[in-house]
């Protein structure tokens, strides 16, 4: 794996600075997690999904900074092949899955200010456990899909990543033979399906803001605004950083970038979701309390 740097005293800045980031993410999305399983008032959809969002930063991040870690502490870049396939298999399970939650929480705020008669039924206890089930099923369907047609490819161009982390697109540079095409023509069709899930975001908000914005008291587009915009400021993290690490120009790669990109898409937002969530809202604060 790409090491975050050379010297020892620099690599035990990384192992400290990697492992205060992932306790603020244990602490933040663990008290989240207690908070809306324990507070009945917080039995509501808007809250089953952060819930369900919350669990999945803990994965995102267990995946990934755990072992950067270890290898900084122990001087060593090594990653064994199942270790490598395990963490393949875990991240393009709960990054999607993520993605795909986002997702289903615009639907219930497009429910919640377009359709408020109609929310209790549009979002039902029954229908949500089918949204989070769909959700948490297609990435693991889709971690089974990229996992398999990864590593049934021959790889035979060294065994260096240029990641901190086993990540797909580094992998494909080690392989030998054409085979990649067909592990190419997955990611395409994934990349479509996240493409939908945006465009279903982006008409959402449409809808939501508009019907805000005929709301005639002051108070209520306040509140409105407030319910949306947590939310949209993590799908914007969430976008705006996997968007420039996957589709940025071939004038900018760079090992170091490559780097920089990760950390900001793979361990910045579990660890700065939680916060987001509960800066502005009021209801979370009191259970915490």
């Amino acid at each position: 794996l790409l090491a975050f740097a050379d010297t020892r005293q620099l690599q035990l800045l990384h192992f400290w600075l990697f492992l205060g980031t992932y306790l603020a993410a244990l602490l933040g999305n663990g008290l989240i997690i207690t908070a809306v399983a324990c507070d009945h008032r917080l039995h509501t959809p808007m809250y089953f999904f952060l819930l369900n969002l919350s669990l999945l930063d803990l994965g995102t991040i267990s995946t990934t900074v755990p072992k950067s870690m270890s290898n900084s502490l122990s001087n060593t870049r090594a990653i064994s092949y199942w270790e490598c396939a395990a963490q393949v298999f875990h991240f393009t399970f709960f990054l999607p899955t993520e993605y795909f939650v986002l997702t289903v929480m615009a639907y219930d705020r497009y429910a919640a200010i377009c359709k408020p008669l109609h929310y209790g039924t549009i979002m039902s206890s029954r229908a949500c456990v089918k949204m989070a089930a769909a959700a948490w099923s297609s990435g693991f369907l889709n971690a089974l899909l990229h996992t398999a047609n990864t590593f049934s490819i021959r790889l035979c161009q060294g065994n260096v990543l240029e990641q901190f982390f086993c990540e797909i697109p580094q992998i494909l540079k080690l392989s030998c033979s054409d085979t990649y095409l067909r592990e190419l023509g997955v990611l395409v069709v994934s990349a479509c399906l996240v493409f939908g899930c945006f465009v279903f975001i982006v008409l959402s908000y449409v809808q939501i803001f508009t019907a805000v914005l005929r709301i005639p008291s002051e108070q209520g587009r306040h509140k409105a605004f407030s319910m949306c915009l947590p939310h949209l400021a993590v799908v914007s993290l969430f976008v705006s950083t996997g968007s420039f690490a996957y589709l940025k120009p071939p004038s900018l790669s760079s090992p170091a970038l490559h780097l920089v990109m990760a950390v900001l898409y793979a361990v910045v937002p579990p660890a700065v979701n939680p916060v987001i969530y509960s800066m502005r809202n009021k209801e979370l604060k009191d259970a915490l309390k």
